[in-house]
């Protein structure tokens, strides 16, 4: 059914998927494509590029991906602005805006938008706060985590954040957790308004087990046996995951074997680290895999564990859970909203032995997968991009 559209949104997003990182900001992607099609709001979404004066490295294929398209079923722009890496953070709001205005500009004057909406607080925030004052319309911006956590401990960023927020018509958290984080630095508490991220329930399900680790251990060329504890862990590959203290728990769970799931710059010290504590016979790294290969990882892992520092709401929590796996994670954002029943799985301490202690519980106390999945019923893109179109219309009111 062709939904009539009669309002616009520009949607301002620096994570996205691209030619060059197809997974990046995937959750962005999927929410964005709930609301094209199951709502009257049509979207164009701008994933500004970042790239610095001169392009080497990584970023060569990322300036190849600088290219337009309709995605998702919107059209996507991919303007490009210059950054310093590392040390230019302060800056690239205002070279955001600066690339993006332009076309903006352009666009609103063929077709006009309604609203503005950053993805991000930081650095999408500020940027979108210019845009939207540039067109004369609303802004509307959302929080994850890191973009909170990460840039409110700054005080350029904070200052930032409380900008954004003041002149935002709404601010929209990913959990309750994030939004009393927020108001700790200052964002008014009763103006954010809770928007949980969705789930592909065709593709996040329990599968039968039977055979499910054999294909497995073919696919990936993984010595992988039915009597041992499988456990999986999804989630980038940096400090931040604590992917390091389950390869430390490791070491006390001589029946365990570890899959890990993502990239990031914390590779090659994981791996150093498998290697000093004597696991990386059983420690393998599958890197960044689609969508689809996730479901069979999940489904046949007796635990997904994910001890972090600092979240939102991971969406690999909800995706391990809609697959029947429970959870060992830390008490970082939203968990307490996720794991809300023992089925769930357990929340420890950010510690070796509190994860190890973890993992021993949830394997040892098995649930149904059924039960498992049952804890996050209510959870997908549908009802994720109906929500957002409520949210939206109550900004233009």
């Amino acid at each position: 059914m062709t939904v009539t559209k009669t309002k616009r949104v520009l949607s301002l997003s620096t994570l996205f998927p691209n030619a060059a990182h197809p997974r990046f900001g995937i959750f962005v992607a999927k929410s964005l494509e709930a609301l094209q099609q199951e709502t009257h709001w049509d979207v164009t979404l701008v994933n500004p590029i970042g790239l610095p004066p001169i392009t080497f490295g990584r970023y060569r294929a990322l300036a190849r991906a600088a290219q337009d398209g309709r995605e998702f079923g919107f059209p996507v722009h991919r303007p490009v602005f210059r950054l310093l890496p590392k040390i230019g953070g302060r800056l690239n709001p205002r070279l955001i805006a600066r690339s993006v205005l332009p076309l903006v500009r352009q666009l609103h004057a063929e077709n006009p938008f309604d609203l503005v909406d950053a993805q991000f607080f930081y650095p999408d925030g500020p940027a979108a706060m210019a845009i939207a004052s540039d067109l004369d319309l609303p802004l509307s911006v959302k929080a994850r985590g890191a973009d909170i956590h990460f840039w409110g401990a700054r005080g350029y960023g904070c200052q930032a954040l409380q900008r954004t927020a003041s002149a935002a018509a709404g601010v929209l958290a990913v959990c309750e957790a994030l939004a009393d984080d927020m108001a700790t630095l200052g964002i008014a508490r009763e103006a954010i308004t809770i928007h949980y991220t969705g789930l592909d329930r065709d593709l996040f399900r329990p599968l039968d087990h039977a055979g499910l680790r054999t294909r497995l251990a073919a696919t990936f060329d993984l010595p992988l046996r039915e009597d041992e504890t499988l456990l999986a862990s999804v989630g980038a590959l940096i400090e931040r995951k604590g992917q390091g203290l389950v390869i430390q728990a490791l070491a006390d769970l001589p029946q365990a074997r570890l899959l890990l799931v993502g990239k990031g710059e914390d590779e090659a010290s994981l791996r150093a680290l498998a290697r000093e504590v004597g696991v990386a016979d059983r420690v393998h790294f599958l890197g960044s895999l689609e969508p689809a290969m996730l479901p069979p990882i999940l489904s046949a892992a007796d635990a997904m564990v994910l001890p972090s520092a600092s979240e939102g709401l991971a969406n690999a929590w909800i995706e391990a859970l809609a697959c029947g796996t429970p959870l060992v994670i830390t008490d970082a954002g939203g968990a307490r909203e996720v794991v809300t029943a023992p089925e769930a799985g357990v929340i420890v301490a950010r510690n070796c032995r509190a994860v190890r202690d973890g993992i021993r519980l949830v394997t040892e106390n098995p649930r149904t997968p059924q039960a498992v999945a049952a804890t996050v019923d209510d959870f997908s893109w549908e009802t994720n991009g109906r929500r957002l179109a409520a949210y939206y219309d109550s900004l233009l009111r």
